[in-house]
């Protein structure tokens, strides 16, 4: 009997479900933004990006500081030279006022009319200092109030100084007392507002002497940073890649270093020419200047003393404290303009010998005759030789400044874009390692 082997029974599945009608597809898992910049970040390209974007911002970074250093240090320099300016400015006023002075007291003497060249003078030095002070309420918005004020001084000044030569001429021994009046109100009122003027500005010529080498610290602590980043962004790529070298990131850091040595020397000459500026040339400028306003003084209160007859201790107290800074100051400019010693020395001399003839002597006429003859003859060769004096140191002030100005190398424009190369070089050395995790 055959047996016949039947097949297995097929296992039955239930049919695969259909998706309704009209139902979406699942769709698939999208990465979040935050997502992306860690996975953008992530392993050891992310570090080489972050190292990327942090060495090439500090390189603009050391653009922008380099160009502020040479601004700073630039802009220093050009006020320093405006500042001097303005404080020759204004001593030039004082000397203008105390020289006016001395020619109004001197002419007193002679009694009447005064002489003509000498009332001339008067009426130069009052006009130029009226016109420097115009000047240097222009040059300079911060001295205008103060010198408002001392145009209000010089009108009551001037007033007293009219009532003095009107009496005077009429032989009214009351003008006397109307020039002793204007001297004090000069003394007291005008010079102090000036000396305050020169204070203020002195200040400021020091406060820019000071801050032309700021714009050094500016380069070189923006400089090391920037160096520190380079050469450790060049370690980390030898150490990851075993590549000892990567020549653009090492191009940036010597464009860096470079920028550093050229500019900081550049710097440091600047502030040397500046400093040797201000103990030479500007120390010389501000001693003449304070020479020439004491030897006015000094020959306003010999007139002073002399108009006083026999009662002007005070004024000759007054000469000799002035006579006294004049010494104080010619010492200072002795070995640049030793030709001042001479005529000074020689004025000194003479009115020993006005004092002599009118308190020793008796003999007050002669003495006057001095005083308005050889004495303001060799004050004048004084003031001719001071004044040139002045105005050759006070140009070489400015030339040196503008000189040390104009030695400085254009950083100030060039400094961005040498951080921008620098930037560009970093990104170019780190694309290149970037490029072999691809």
């Amino acid at each position: 009997m055959t047996q016949t082997t039947s097949a297995p029974p097929a296992t039955w599945s239930p049919p695969a479900a259909q998706p309704a009608a009209g139902t979406p597809a699942v769709a698939p898992r999208r990465t979040t933004p935050r997502g992306a910049v860690q996975s953008w970040f992530a392993g050891t390209p992310g570090r080489m990006r972050t190292i990327l974007i942090v060495s090439a911002a500090i390189a603009v970074v050391f653009g922008l500081a380099a160009a502020q250093g040479f601004r700073e240090s630039d802009g220093a320099l050009k006020r320093a030279e405006a500042n001097t300016a303005q404080l020759v400015r204004i001593q030039a006023i004082h000397t203008s006022l105390v020289s006016a002075n001395a020619d109004a007291t001197n002419a007193f003497l002679v009694g009447g009319l005064e002489p003509p060249a000498q009332r001339q003078h008067f009426v130069d030095s009052m006009a130029q200092a009226a016109k420097l002070i115009a000047e240097a309420a222009t040059a300079q918005p911060a001295d205008q109030a103060v010198l408002g004020q001392l145009n209000t001084t010089l009108l009551t000044y001037q007033g007293l100084i009219e009532q003095a030569r009107a009496n005077n001429r009429q032989g009214l021994p009351i003008g006397s007392q109307y020039l002793k009046d204007a001297s004090a109100t000069l003394q007291d009122d005008s010079l102090p507002l000036l000396d305050q003027l020169v204070k203020s500005n002195e200040a400021r010529v020091d406060t820019e002497f000071d801050g032309i080498s700021y714009g050094n610290y500016w380069l070189i602590i923006a400089g090391l940073i920037t160096l520190v980043v380079l050469i450790y962004s060049l370690y980390w790529l030898a150490k990851r890649t075993h590549r000892y070298l990567n020549v653009p990131i090492a191009a940036a850091a010597v464009l860096v270093l470079l920028t550093m040595l050229v500019g900081g020397a550049s710097l440091a000459s600047a502030g040397s020419h500046a400093k040797d500026t201000r103990s030479h040339a500007y120390a010389d400028t501000l001693a003449l200047s304070r020479a020439r306003i004491a030897a006015y003084d000094a020959k306003s209160n010999e007139s002073l003393t002399l108009i006083a007859r026999g009662s002007g201790d005070a004024f000759q107290t007054a000469w000799q404290q002035s006579a006294a800074e004049v010494d104080k100051q010619l010492a200072i400019v002795a070995g640049t303009t030793p030709q001042l010693q001479a005529p000074w020395g020689q004025y000194k001399t003479i009115h020993g010998t006005i004092r002599d003839l009118d308190s020793k002597q008796g003999n007050w006429q002669s003495a006057v005759n001095m005083s308005i003859g050889n004495a303001s003859t060799t004050f004048g060769a004084f003031d001719k030789g001071s004044a040139d004096s002045i105005g050759e140191t006070s140009k070489k002030v400015g030339s040196e400044l503008s000189d040390a100005r104009n030695g400085l190398p254009p950083i100030g424009w060039l400094g961005l874009p040498i951080g921008i190369v620098a930037a560009l070089l970093v990104a170019w050395g780190m694309s290149q390692r970037l490029g072999e995790y691809r």
